[in-house]
């Protein structure tokens, strides 16, 4: 039959609007998985070791998992090291469950973790060898023979305690085949410090090139070399910050994140983020010439040691998603090569030619004044930083002609295209990189900045689990960038949800952590200049005067009565500032209700206001 309509097509029927997050239920509430932060810290790094292992065995395996192959790597892995040696089917059994995960951190969790002081059986003179390292490994440097000499007295002392099973001392000979055993870096390191070791022995493998896109990453920060104005003010503002995320094989620029802000985790973090995700360039304003092609998940990320890399919540974001950090030391500038020289690259064939420049070199400067001269706005240099970058340097060859970074990423693209991460794994990575912090579970949801946050899944939260002072401190996520909304990890579900600002006007959509308390610092001023001061005073120094008077009258009253009964006669007489001042009735007044209520009743006026106390 021809023509005919089903009134029950879905295909037809219009789609219900999306409930506002704030009316979203509990049960109907997006869960996103828990993360490391929510661990005590013992159990954290417990988790972090276990994913260390499984990793490094991974890397150096060639054959399967079986304990032939297995074993000696663990070996070579806890060689010297105070750390239990876990079996190797214990390992295998954290991989099973680390890949059925799908690469989830907190299948690694320990399910029975117990705490306690049992102390270890010795069965010989490990651990008095450790203990005697512990000693040798140090910036005093001792020698071998006070090391052993400390090794050998411990044992002495030890065995007074023993009357059978005397625990065996090596001799000199052996002691110091142990130590000369030891590699030679690590010994360095400990007993010389970092940067004589780095001096002392080449750090093989650090500049071995990749071979593939991603396989690299590059990050750090700079100051750039040019003042700004202030978008609206027109005022100079100073030289901003960049970070930035370059791609070794490649050449191409992966990421960057531009602040007045000293570089930071957040910085860090931002940067990160716009590496890893697609690029869309419709929202720049100026029209480009090329896409930015460059995203996908990064194999491994080499930052510095600067505390705003040195961050947990950085390293457990990154790996939850499958990114390995590389932390160089310090004074190492070196093993991060490429980025440090394209930040050189930048101040010469970008910056140079920009009205604004600091110059590096003050001397440079002669009569050059950079804040007088600066005309260029901050978006117009985030517009034109972007044309540079996707219009000029992915698009030219470099000063040896040896690469155009487009060129190479297309290539490598092509070879080895880099994995993508998908909604969910986006979702939670974004979740992840904001900034930590603990606030309290209230009747009214969250405070956080002086700004409240609550939702209808939030109220059912707190009407079907129970709190404890222990529990009602929670750990939120907050984007410093958009304060609109935060995520609260509920230990009950296991997850995180998210909360939206109670602000009914939009004040807080798209708003960031630093407008936030600008704009508040600004109406504090604003509120404190508009004040009379000499005003409040003298209106302050008046009702002192005022109170004290009124305490010498009632001290010297003849006619004083009980605090409560006269607060209850001020009840019934509408002592307020609407009605009368006073529970005195005049003469006339008293005697007309004199005659016409009940001695009986005035003396129980007030027994039904006790309720309303």
């Amino acid at each position: 039959m021809t023509g005919f309509n089903d009134e029950f097509d879905e295909s037809i029927v219009p789609n219900k609007p999306k409930t506002p997050i704030q009316y979203i239920r509990l049960e109907d509430a997006n869960l996103i998985k828990r993360d490391l932060d929510t661990l005590p810290e013992a159990l954290k790094n417990n988790t972090l070791d276990k994913y260390k292992i499984i990793s490094y065995i991974a890397k150096e395996l060639t054959e399967g998992w079986t304990q032939k192959n297995i074993d000696p790597i663990l070996d070579k892995l806890f060689d010297n090291d105070d750390k239990k040696r876990p079996n190797w089917r214990t390992i295998v059994r954290w991989r099973k469950k680390y890949n059925e995960s799908n690469g989830d951190l907190t299948s690694l969790i320990s399910e029975h973790h117990k705490m306690g002081n049992r102390k270890k059986r010795i069965s010989g003179d490990e651990v008095f060898f450790d203990k005697a390292l512990e000693r040798f490994l140090n910036a005093k440097r001792p020698t071998v023979s006070t090391a052993y000499q400390y090794y050998k007295d411990l044992i002495i002392i030890e065995n007074q305690h023993l009357f059978e099973n005397k625990i065996p001392t090596i001799s000199y000979v052996a002691f110091n085949k142990r130590i000369k055993s030891l590699p030679p870096y690590k010994v360095a390191v400990a007993r010389h410090g970092i940067f004589k070791a780095a001096q002392w022995f080449a750090y093989c493998g650090a500049h071995n090139p990749p071979t593939r896109i991603l396989e690299r990453v590059e990050i750090d920060h700079t100051p750039l070399d040019l003042i700004l104005l202030d978008d609206e003010l027109l005022i100079p503002i100073g030289r901003p910050y960049l970070t930035l995320l370059i791609d070794v094989f490649s050449g191409c620029i992966m990421g960057f994140h531009l602040s007045y802000k000293c570089p930071s985790y957040v910085s860090a973090a931002k940067a990160i983020s716009h590496a890893i995700k697609p690029k869309s360039l419709d929202s720049i304003g100026i029209e480009l010439q090329n896409n930015w092609p460059c995203y996908g998940k990064i194999e491994n990320l080499v930052v510095d040691n600067g505390a705003e890399f040195w961050s947990k919540s950085l390293e457990h974001a990154c790996q939850s998603v499958g990114i390995n950090i590389q932390y160089n030391p310090v004074r190492k500038p070196w093993l991060k090569p490429f980025v440090e020289r394209f930040f050189g690259v930048i101040n010469q064939y970008f910056i140079s030619e920009l009205p604004g420049k600091t110059f590096s070199n003050i001397l440079e400067k002669e009569e050059y004044k950079p804040e007088k001269d600066a005309i260029m706005r901050f978006s117009t240099f985030v517009e034109e930083f972007h044309r540079w970058i996707v219009d000029i340097y992915h698009q030219d060859s470099d000063s040896r002609d040896t690469r155009i970074p487009i060129k190479k990423w297309q290539t490598g693209f092509e070879v080895y295209p880099p994995l993508e991460m998908n909604q969910e794994e986006e979702e939670k990575f974004s979740i992840l990189m904001n900034i930590s912090d603990e606030r309290t579970l209230t009747r009214n949801g969250f405070k956080f900045e002086e700004l409240m946050y609550d939702s209808t899944a939030l109220s059912e939260y707190r009407k079907h689990y129970p709190q404890t002072k222990e529990t009602i401190k929670k750990i939120i996520k907050v984007d410093p960038d958009d304060i609109s909304k935060i995520y609260v990890y509920l230990e009950e579900l296991n997850s995180y949800i998210e909360v939206p600002c109670t602000d009914p006007t939009g004040y807080t959509k798209g708003l960031s952590i630093h407008e936030h308390k600008t704009i508040k610092k600004i109406n504090r001023e604003m509120i404190r200049g508009s004040k009379d001061v000499l005003g409040l005073a003298t209106a302050r120094m008046a009702i002192h005067e005022r109170v004290k008077q009124e305490q010498e009258l009632f001290i010297t009253s003849k006619n004083k009565r009980k605090i409560s009964s006269v607060k209850k006669q001020a009840q019934l007489a509408d002592v307020s500032n609407t009605g009368t001042g006073t529970i005195k009735v005049s003469e006339q007044k008293s005697t007309t209700k004199q005659e016409n209520i009940s001695n009986d009743i005035l003396e129980n006026w007030d027994d039904d206001l006790e309720a309303f106390e």
